[in-house]
C-alpha cells in the first residue's frame, strides 16, 4: 500500500499520475510489499534533473531517472514495521520524451519504465554489474508486460 506523491514541475498531463500510480502499486505487489509507504515522484525538466544530477552524483550531465532511498538496506525495508518513507524519484520528463522516440514506442511505456526502475531502486534493486542488471531488467520487463505496456 502506498501514498504516493507525485510533483509535476513541467507539464500539466493528468494521465502521468494515474499512470505512475499504476505503476507504482503493481511493482510493490509484484515485490509482495503490502505494507504502508510514502513515495514521492517528481516530473522535472533537464535543468532540474542536471542540477541535481551534479549536485548529488557529481555528474554534470542530464540523465532521465534518479532515486533518492531512505534507507539503503532492503533487510530494513521489508523487516521493520516502523518506517514510512522508502525516497524519492526524480524523472526528467524531456528525457522520457525523447527516449521513447529514440526506442521506438509510447511514452506511457517510457514513464513506467522510469518509475519502475526507480522504485526499484529505493527497493535495493541496482544494475552495477551483469547479474544485478539482468535481475532488475527481468523483473522491469514483466511488471510493463503486466501493465500491457510491451516494447511495440
Amino acid at each position: 500500500m502506498l501514498d504516493i506523491m507525485v510533483v509535476n514541475e513541467t507539464c500539466h498531463d493528468d494521465n502521468y499520475e494515474e499512470l505512475i500510480t499504476k505503476t507504482l502499486n503493481l511493482t510493490m505487489k509484484h515485490e509482495n510489499i503490502a505494507r504502508y509507504y510514502e513515495i514521492a515522484v517528481v516530473l522535472v525538466s533537464k535543468a532540474k534533473i542536471k542540477e541535481i544530477n551534479a549536485k548529488y552524483r557529481n555528474i554534470d550531465e542530464v540523465t532521465d531517472v534518479i532515486s533518492f532511498a531512505l534507507f539503503d538496506n532492503d533487510d530494513i525495508i521489508q523487516n521493520t514495521d516502523n518506517i514510512t518513507t522508502l525516497g524519492d524519484i526524480f524523472i526528467c520528463v524531456e528525457k522520457m520524451q525523447e527516449q521513447a522516440k529514440t526506442y521506438g514506442h509510447s511514452e506511457k511505456r517510457e514513464l513506467a519504465f522510469l518509475v519502475c526502475h526507480g522504485l526499484l531502486h529505493l527497493l535495493g534493486y541496482d544494475h552495477d554489474n551483469s547479474e544485478r542488471e539482468r535481475v532488475m531488467f527481468a523483473k522491469q520487463n514483466l511488471i510493463l508486460n503486466m501493465l500491457n505496456l510491451k516494447r511495440e
